[in-house]
């Protein structure tokens, strides 16, 4: 959906929508006058953040589902697909609650935090959240204990650490000292006395201190902003652990920040602070010469202010100041110590950058485009059936899931359900999946997850996994083993009446089973020696294409060669290198068999130039065009429904043309046998295609018919 199709939306009077809905139902109705002060709360908080029609909107029907008036799809679709939208992130983000109350451990908050980011499109949604999350906080007092500390620990674990990395300061700070006042109740009024206690002396030296260095900066000819920077009570707590001190030790409950004009005032403040006050050693930070690993900027340093009091100076560019606060500074690795990897926190950045548009966006259009993002693009975040939350590269296997899972899952992983439903275990699962791994008694990997064609495995930890396995097996057997996979895979291919003999020497190996046992432990791929030899048999067996004049056209017509200094010649398309329209290619003046014409980088062309480079000679293409060749296939499988249209699917993924098509049912085997003829342009197109259609769920072969 467009960014102008929202704008365009004709508006809906979504108060007079669901109080149609609610007029149906005595119980929804009264839940929904009974929650008006906490919804009116919300919209309140929602309010600074400028998020728009569409996220009150859609936080009202939200709202209105909770209270069991749900609307149909088509009353909601009236509403506008952006609503919509906002809608179904609020519904999907319900089950990652739910998945919270069960959570198998105390990290998987953060596994929770991600999921939720990943499953969620839209960033309002995210505000919703968090808007709804501080109003219930707020009102947590009337609740028992036990309810209390849940949504207490709930706000803890996800959402103040998500207005954290959002940069939502004005909701994190309380969001943060609402969760400590219920969790740690004790500890929470202890500080909080002691705030307390000398708060109007502690205000009163606080601007003593501001006047007094706003007077030296002026005298120094600096221009600067100066105010006191606020410490939370949470804050001061986490501090007080981290630093093992108590409460009259830290330095920074009295704080001043300091704001200038550009990199050499904060150098230049920073020596007038040193001169007003002493300065406390090892308090001393130069985050700007030395800027964190998440661009974060400012010089923090501590000294004796008046009265012999401790206080801490921030001293920042206005342009640091703004960084910081849009969040590029990465706060959840400096305020809470957390590891993340680098690509996530780049993405984190990227979406607090964002919030920056609300400030100074008039073009409502341009300001949805820019919400609309992809949160975490390169990574998928899934559920085990008892929530846990665990992540694979975007692209992982459901096999590579029983891998992270545990080794031992994967060796014993015979299927896997994806949402209730049986997948094949190829099958490539996307963010909020829930997935469970059917195992066998007997660990016993399959030597095919090893190729890399059929899909089964595509992390380097399950394929290592398998790897180890099979090398802790017997070694008879692996060498068996590779013998049969090799066969199998010449047998795919067609390829018949080959020598191995050189194969070892190729792949630097003492023995035909030592490269068997290499095979077999997915070292060497079948794929590449399969290749290897039909790139040594069709050298031995030239298919000569005349040419009646220059340029030389060969076989499919598509593509000509022009041959530099020579006349009406005879050429050969190397069956070596199968060089294609385009390729680099050079000729080769045989002897009685015209120009044999390979690729710059063919091994054979090499051996030939160093043996007889005068017989080198130049050659192009002179148009473009792509060559291909047809190729018989064979394919065998358990009838099923749909297994057709699978196999079809296959074959148009991969680009291939389908020529001629013909199947029949073996009623009295179940089987069904499809032949194709396609049209492919090399033979790794026709290997890889095979391997594709192995994986296909039925299929018992998938072999080249010669």
């Amino acid at each position: 959906m467009n960014a102008g199709s929202v704008v365009s939306q004709q508006p809906v009077d979504v108060l007079a929508l669901i109080d149609a809905r609610l007029s149906r139902s005595s119980d929804s109705r009264a839940r929904w006058d009974a929650s008006r002060a906490a919804r009116e709360a919300t919209l309140d908080v929602l309010e600074p953040l400028a998020t728009g029609v569409a996220t009150r909107n859609a936080f009202l029907l939200h709202e209105a589902d909770l209270c069991g008036c749900e609307l149909d799809a088509a009353e909601l679709q009236a509403c506008g697909s952006d609503v919509v939208e906002l809608v179904e992130g609020q519904r999907a983000a319900e089950k990652v609650w739910s998945l919270y109350a069960q959570r198998a451990s105390p990290g998987a908050a953060e596994g929770l935090r991600r999921l939720l980011l990943a499953i969620i499109r839209d960033l309002r949604v995210v505000f919703i959240l968090l808007a709804r999350q501080l109003v219930r906080m707020r009102m947590a007092a009337d609740l028992d204990e036990s309810e209390r500390r849940a949504l207490a620990q709930l706000t803890s674990d996800i959402h103040a650490p998500l207005a954290n990395r959002l940069g939502i300061w004005q909701l994190k700070w309380e969001l943060e000292d609402l969760a400590f006042r219920y969790l740690q109740p004790e500890t929470y009024r202890r500080i909080a006395q002691l705030l307390d206690e000398r708060r109007s002396d502690r205000e009163a030296w606080i601007a003593q201190a501001r006047s007094l260095l706003q007077a030296a900066l002026e005298k120094s000819g600096i221009k600067a902003e100066i105010d006191g920077r606020p410490k939370h009570i949470s804050s001061i707590w986490k501090k007080m652990q981290k630093k093992g001190l108590d409460f009259s030790s830290l330095y920074d409950i009295r704080a001043l920040r300091v704001l200038v004009p550009d990199v050499p005032s904060c150098y230049a403040a920073l020596g007038v602070v040193h001169s007003l006050w002493p300065f406390i050693a090892g308090e001393f930070d130069d985050y700007i010469a030395s800027p964190k690993g998440n661009n974060y900027q400012s010089l923090h340093t501590a000294v004796i202010g008046p009265d012999n009091r401790t206080l801490e100076v921030q001293i920042r560019s206005h342009d640091m100041h703004a960084y910081a606060e849009l969040g590029f500074a990465a706060h959840w690795r400096y305020k809470e110590g957390g590891g993340g990897d680098a690509s996530f926190e780049r993405k984190i950045a990227w979406m607090r950058q964002l919030l920056e548009s609300r400030d100074d966006a008039n073009d409502d259009a341009a300001l949805l485009a820019g919400f609309r993002t992809d949160v975490i693009d390169d990574r998928v975040y899934l559920l085990t059936p008892k929530g846990q939350v665990m992540d694979l590269p975007k692209g992982a296997t459901v096999l590579d899931f029983a891998y992270l899972i545990h080794t031992s899952v994967g060796h014993r992983c015979r299927g896997a359900k994806v949402n209730g439903r049986i997948v094949p275990l190829t099958f490539q699962p996307v963010s909020g999946d829930r997935i469970e791994i059917l195992t066998g008694k007997t660990q016993e990997p399959r030597r095919d997850w090893l190729n890399p064609h059929h899909g089964f495995l595509n992390t380097a930890r399950a394929r290592n996994k398998v790897r180890n396995w099979f090398r802790q097996a017997d070694r008879e057997i692996n060498i068996a083993a590779g013998r049969a996979v090799l066969e199998r895979e010449l047998k795919r291919l067609a390829l018949h009446n080959v020598e191995l003999e050189s194969l070892p020497g190729l792949f630097k190996v003492r023995s035909l089973e030592e490269l068997f046992e290499a095979l077999a432990l997915g070292d060497i791929s079948a794929g590449h020696i399969a290749r290897i030899l039909h790139e040594q048999k069709a050298e031995n067996e030239p298919a000569p294409v005349r040419a009646e004049a220059v340029p030389v056209k060969h076989d499919s017509g598509k593509g000509a060669l022009v041959i530099e200094g020579v006349g009406n010649l005879l050429t050969v398309l190397a069956r070596c290198c199968q060089p294609l329209p385009g390729d680099s290619v050079c000729g080769f003046i045989t002897r009685g068999r015209g120009v044999s014409v390979h690729r710059t980088d063919c091994r054979q062309l090499i051996r030939l130039r160093n043996l007889d480079p005068d017989r080198i000679i130049e050659v192009e293409w002179s148009g473009a065009g792509q060559r291909s060749y047809e190729v018989n296939l064979i394919v065998r499988g358990y009838d099923r429904k749909g297994l057709h249209k699978d196999v079809s699917n296959v074959i148009a993924a991969a680009n291939v043309s389908v020529l001629v098509v013909d199947a029949r049912v073996d009623p009295a085997r179940n089987e069904v046998h499809m032949n194709y003829r396609l049209r492919v342009t090399d033979f790794a197109q026709l290997s890889k295609l095979l391997g594709q259609l192995q994986a296909v769920p039925n299929v018992i072969e998938a072999v080249r018919h010669a």
